[in-house]
């Protein structure tokens, strides 16, 4: 097994030269060529207000700001475009939390049925709301997000023929991003700190060169994908070091291979969703997740519509599994009230059937309050009194998050 350090400095230094690049190529291009330039993004201010101090003693306000600028190209012919999307944010508490990625940096071509992307992308695969199996390609940016839904961008080449009969997205990926995590006085992280030295099972470390596959295809209203991944295993598992001044848990990254299905059928008012996966690692396990989502629209005569999401996780390794949905029922409400504002609410609850003491709440609201300015409010609770449980750590991390966004 081999060693591996992150180096977030040469991220960043490699974030600071692309950026003044383009910034450079946008202010001197001459007229004709700046008219295929767009400059748009985001900037957040942030701010996390802990219910109660961290387990290690942690404060209980926690504020950062984020800027996600993105820079369009596209090419005058009309059949080429380059999209850079870099990220970063600055964190009060946590050292790790501010830290910088390039989300995105992408051409892409396309030809007759065909189309050709190179570069850091991002790619989503998944349909349920709760947990998303068989989104393997890129890694979770897990200082981003409780639910893995933020992701760093990933080195890739992405082929993709669109036929009449299915769509393929065949991937080589040359280069691994290892997962973040919080650091020794960042909020909602375990008892023990994570290392940065990670072990790979591959002599080639973060090198080995991954690869996957997906075909898709509409079949009246059902929308199903069959995917195939073979690499390294974007969910580490962990191992306890005591080598260093302090205990720390130490990300093993083994090879995996994984087999996973989606499924997405609309019938009446239902959208039904199902997502299960095989998977051969370091451990084997099948994976499910599968549920519904009924949308009442216009209730009480008004012009919102209201969808009732239920869904059931599954884990084969039961108390043994490396997530926390091994054996939960999620039941949650989205409000749209459609109205111009675009004001959306979505709020639910994950409930351990094993441990009835073990569940976890969210809510997440958004509203805009220009065409520029956005407001939203995330908020979790967890409930948690069986030490043996992965979110043990987590019991004292009730927060709401009030953030302020603005477009350009």
């Amino acid at each position: 097994m081999k060693r591996s350090r992150k180096s977030l400095k040469q991220l960043g230094a490699t974030l600071t030269v692309v950026s003044g690049t383009l910034l450079a190529l946008q202010c001197h291009a001459d007229d004709s060529l700046s008219e295929q330039i767009e400059l748009a993004g985001q900037v957040n201010v942030e701010h996390r207000q802990f219910f109660s101090p961290g387990e290690q003693g942690q404060g209980k306000g926690q504020s950062s700001i984020v800027a996600a600028p993105e820079f369009y190209w596209q090419s005058t012919a009309g059949n080429g475009s380059f999209t850079f999307t870099p990220f970063y944010r600055l964190d009060s508490m946590d050292d790790e939390r501010t830290h910088g990625d390039i989300r995105e940096a992408l051409y892409l071509t396309y030809w007759d049925d065909y189309e050709l992307r190179v570069g850091v992308g991002k790619v989503f695969w998944g349909v349920t709301e709760s947990s998303h199996l068989v989104d393997v390609v890129n890694q979770s940016d897990a200082i981003e997000s409780l639910e893995g839904e933020d992701k760093l961008g990933q080195p890739m080449v992405h082929f993709t023929p669109i036929k009449e009969w299915g769509t393929v997205d065949a991937l080589v990926l040359p280069y691994f991003r290892e997962r973040t995590f919080a650091g020794v006085d960042g909020r909602i992280r375990p008892i023990l700190p994570v290392s940065n030295d990670a072990l790979y099972e591959s002599s080639r470390e973060e090198k080995h060169i991954d690869a996957a596959l997906r075909y898709s295809q509409m079949l009246g209203d059902w929308d199903v994908g069959l995917s195939y991944f073979y690499g390294t295993n974007r969910d580490p598992y962990y191992q306890l070091n005591t080598g260093g001044t302090e205990a720390t848990l130490q990300p093993y990254y083994a090879q995996m291979s994984q087999v996973g299905l989606d499924v997405q059928g609309i019938v009446g008012d239902w959208l039904l969703k199902l997502e299960t996966i095989y998977r051969d690692s370091f451990d084997n396990h099948t994976g499910l997740a599968t549920g519904f989502e009924y949308t009442i629209v216009g209730p009480f005569e008004s012009y919102w519509d209201v969808g009732l999401i239920a869904e059931y996780l599954y884990d084969s390794r039961g108390n043994n599994a490396q997530t926390p949905n091994q054996n939960d029922i999620f039941a949650g409400v989205r409000l749209a009230l459609n109205d111009e504002d675009g004001t959306e609410v979505l709020t639910g609850i994950t409930q351990d059937l094993d441990n009835s003491d073990v569940y976890s709440a969210k809510l997440e609201a958004s509203s805009r309050i220009t065409n520029q300015l956005k407001w939203q409010v995330d908020a979790w609770l967890f409930e948690n009194e069986t030490p043996t449980d992965l979110l043990y750590f987590a019991r004292k991390d009730d927060f709401v998050e009030v953030s302020l966004e603005y477009y350009f």
